[in-house]
């Protein structure tokens, strides 16, 4: 079964035409298959036409949000609700073709786990959206160490099970290929067309190149020292302890010879006296994620692994038992 997680807000104009193309391919398929829109507070008619689509189709399902949360929320929201075996996630704003889903199944057939889209021939605009995008999606890889060319399209298809390890926090719905390296994951990508949007505005800007950063600084952590955050936290430390500690130790000595530290000195004490500190302060920050860690893990009976499978030797056949 296919799950098509969509999320929208205020994208009245595209939801007809795009229901119908989706259904139109999705019934090309033969396979079962549901449709989640999933409505982030939508200020104009887009639930109202899908509660009407609704009465007409029972393989869609409607969620609608109580407030605008954004579209991570709202992809969680569609994930969560999901049924499928492969669950498909796209925009509703028709920037996404339809078209292209099968060639996103033909990929987790062949046994990857995600399928994620890329916009090889961009119509954006170069200055606000071409340029950030190339520098923000290289960032992504350096810090994920996936090498994908486009991080950012909502257009992927997914394992179920992938998802079902992941909790989607912020704007990280991005980088759901890079959180699915922790678990394992293997990821390919396949281009896709990107066409003109139909109607509306788009909801993002050149701001949200800026909020990125912070999100692949995060990433970056989670990726290098989720299960181990002393060894990032104490290395900090022993360096600020061990620079700072050897100051003090320079400028003690120098006193004990009569010398006027405060004097001679200042600067180089107090950077000697932050450094000590700061270093302490890191080892201690590295117990409480230490301590957090296996709250979180424990606390749940989450494992800190993920397995792909189980094999074990068949066992023969009794010949009475074959006959």
């Amino acid at each position: 079964m296919i799950s098509i997680v969509i999320p929208i807000h205020n994208e009245e104009p595209s939801i007809l035409p795009l229901y119908d193309r989706l259904t139109a391919v999705l019934e090309r398929l033969q396979r079962p298959y549901e449709i989640i829109f999933v409505d982030d507070a939508s200020t104009d008619r887009s639930f109202d036409l899908l509660a009407n689509l609704v009465e007409t189709d029972q393989r869609l399902k409607v969620i609608r949000l109580r407030r605008n949360f954004g579209q991570t929320p709202a992809l969680q929201a569609g994930f969560d609700e999901a049924q499928g075996e492969v669950i498909i996630s796209m925009d509703g704003d028709l920037q996404h073709d339809p078209e292209d889903i099968p060639a996103l199944l033909e990929k987790v057939e062949q046994g990857w786990d995600i399928a994620s889209g890329w916009r090889k021939n961009r119509i954006d605009n170069a200055i606000t959206r071409k340029i950030p995008s190339r520098i923000a999606n290289w960032l992504m890889a350096k810090a994920s160490g996936i090498e994908l060319h486009d991080f950012g399209t909502t257009f992927k298809a997914y394992r179920t099970e992938i998802l079902k390890d992941i909790n989607l926090y912020g704007e990280l719905h991005r980088f759901i290929p890079a959180l699915a390296k922790l678990y394992g994951a293997r990821v390919i990508e396949v281009p896709i067309k990107n066409t003109p949007r139909a109607a509306g505005d788009s909801h993002y800007g050149l701001s949200r190149t800026f909020r990125v950063l912070y999100d692949i600084l995060t990433i970056k952590f989670l990726l290098t020292y989720f299960t181990r955050p002393m060894h990032f936290f104490g290395t900090l430390g022993l360096t600020g302890t061990i620079l700072g500690g050897a100051i003090m130790s320079y400028l003690f000595v120098y006193k004990l010879l009569g010398n006027d530290i405060v004097v001679d000195h200042g600067p180089l004490m107090i950077a000697g006296s932050l450094l000590l500190l700061a270093g302490i302060m890191m080892f201690s920050t590295g117990i409480l994620g230490e301590m957090l860690m296996r709250t979180y893990f424990e606390s749940q009976g989450r494992r800190i692994y993920a397995v792909r499978e189980v094999r074990t030797r068949k066992e023969a056949q009794a010949p009475e038992a074959a006959r």
